[in-house]
């Protein structure tokens, strides 16, 4: 799939006006750079990391593009922190922890991909890569969830969770920082 030629996922454009102005972005698992490239045009410095050195060289036109295979390497962006971190048709449970560590404070996940329900319409369908009810739920359990979703998309048929969570801001005192909701 060349993701350089598709539109960036809705669910990601919906979401992103949680992220600060300037806000660097981190693309896990970045295929072609489709997020990297949408939000360079909005002034985020991306990053975008992925183990295909085709994939790489694509993303490279969109900002920093790291070849890393982080299923059976270090996760390359040990103590960096994001902005943004955005994670689209990816799951590999290991590298959760680390993918939700990189959200700096007052940073973003935005996170979709597959879940448990999807092997009765098609790939993927082997539970190793599908979510299981409430599991980004939990894997975010220090971010405070600011959109979620669980359950079935009609076109192409999918089932997916997806997540908009914001990691508090480190403050002595005050109100926590005003994230505007979107209407959909």
């Amino acid at each position: 799939m060349n993701h350089a030629s598709l539109a960036p996922s809705p669910w990601i454009v919906r979401w992103s006006h949680l992220l600060a102005p300037g806000a660097s972005v981190l693309d896990v698992a970045c295929g072609s750079g489709r997020h990297m490239r949408w939000f360079g045009g909005r002034g985020h410095p991306a990053t975008g990391v992925d183990r295909s050195q085709d994939a790489i060289a694509a993303a490279a036109a969109f900002g920093r593009a790291v070849q890393a295979d982080i299923e059976d390497g270090p996760w390359p962006f040990e103590g960096q922190h994001f902005g943004a971190v955005v994670v689209t048709h990816y799951l590999w449970r290991p590298r959760l922890p680390d993918i939700v560590a990189a959200v700096a404070p007052g940073g973003v996940l935005l996170y979709e991909t597959f879940a448990a329900g999807n092997e009765s319409v098609g790939k993927p369908s082997r539970p190793d890569f599908l979510l299981q009810p409430g599991e980004l739920l939990a894997a975010c359990a220090g971010l405070r969830v600011v959109a979620y979703e669980d359950g079935f998309l009609p076109e192409p048929e999918r089932f997916v969770q997806r997540i908009a969570a914001v990691r508090p801001c480190v403050a002595a005192s005050g109100p926590p920082p005003r994230h505007r909701l979107q209407q959909p």
